[in-house]
């Protein structure tokens, strides 16, 4: 005999309703709120735009509008056309000044990059003190140009500088750094090198933690080696930030000027006694406020930007095949 109860269900507690609002919005609030969705984000990016477009846009029309001119400094104002872009053109001392840049940029900044990639890989190892070395690298940075420049002059002396005197050791003759292309080329990329690979190194550093243990996990399995990991899954990784210190590099490296102005040691601008180490920004500088020619160092700028954007084209035609990608 099989007894059934039936469980009465709970009451149910009646109470005030909350109110959701109308379910059908008239068609002023649907405007309203689809305007709010696609303004909105404009409006609060506008700050960054309204600042670049006044620090940034106007000074690039300003510059190509006073390069179309005959400008003094103080004193007349004259409508040349590209007068001024084709006696640059063929100006030796400002090709002069763009060898000297690209020559610079190269010694340094390979050189700069590989470091930096190495010291991020060992400092993403599990290493002791491995926070003292990472704050150790970006001591550099922080470190005033005058001061850097000052040690690299002396290290750099012809009579009691340490290089010429470790080089001695080996029976090489004191070196005039100064002096020649080549060698003032090493000494200014090397203080360039020693000033910002801490910084590239950071930021290789940071996209490295971003990679999933899981695929170094994957290839530990498979027996791959901890180069043929770095090589196969790192580096390929890291390509989109490659990619940015790669362009941030050959802004920084095309418009040098405060390491070799202080190698000189005397601001004329001139970059040695030959031009030896003059820079394009430098060639600017001294056209503009030496010379006073405000129109020619216009130019020279806008010929600048157009060097800048050929070494972005030609490194990005590199970086971009990182990671088997043509």
């Amino acid at each position: 005999m099989t007894l059934n109860v039936d469980t009465p269900a709970p009451a149910r507690r009646e109470g005030p309703r909350r109110s959701s609002g109308p379910r059908n919005p008239g068609r002023g609030g649907r405007g309203l709120a689809r305007f709010d969705l696609r303004a909105t984000p404009y409006f609060l990016v506008s700050p960054y735009f309204l600042l670049f477009a006044v620090f940034g846009l106007f000074p690039l029309g300003y510059t190509a509008w006073v390069s179309l001119h005959d400008w003094e400094l103080a004193g007349d104002k004259t409508f040349t056309g590209l007068d001024n872009y084709t006696e640059l053109i063929a100006d030796g001392a400002f090709w002069n000044a763009v060898l000297n840049t690209v020559g610079i940029f190269v010694i340094a900044t390979i050189p700069q990059l590989v470091l930096a990639l190495m010291l991020a890989n060992a400092l993403n190892k599990r290493i002791r003190g491995r926070l003292f070395f990472r704050l150790g690298i970006l001591l550099p940075l922080v470190t005033s140009v005058v001061a850097v420049a000052v040690v690299f002059t002396q290290l750099y002396g012809r009579d009691y500088g340490m290089i010429n005197w470790f080089l001695s050791l080996f029976g090489v003759e004191a070196i005039e750094w100064q002096n020649q292309s080549w060698s003032a080329w090493i000494a200014i990329a090397t203080m360039i090198d020693w000033r910002w690979t801490g910084y590239n190194a950071i930021i290789l550093l940071a996209a490295m933690q971003t990679i999933p243990k899981d695929l170094y996990e994957a290839a530990s399995l498979d027996g791959a080696s901890a180069r043929r990991q770095f090589w196969q899954i790192t580096v390929p990784m890291l390509r989109p930030t490659l990619i940015f210190v790669v362009f941030v590099s050959t802004i920084g490296g095309l418009t040098l000027f405060a390491e070799p102005v202080m190698f000189e040691g005397n601001p004329t601008m001139a970059g040695g006694a030959t031009g030896q180490y003059q820079t394009v920004a430098m060639f600017i500088v001294k056209e503009a406020f030496r010379d006073f020619d405000m129109g020619y160092a216009s130019a020279a700028a806008w010929l600048l930007f157009a060097l800048i954007l050929i070494g972005i084209l030609i490194n990005y035609s590199f970086t971009r095949r990182i990671g088997g990608k043509k």
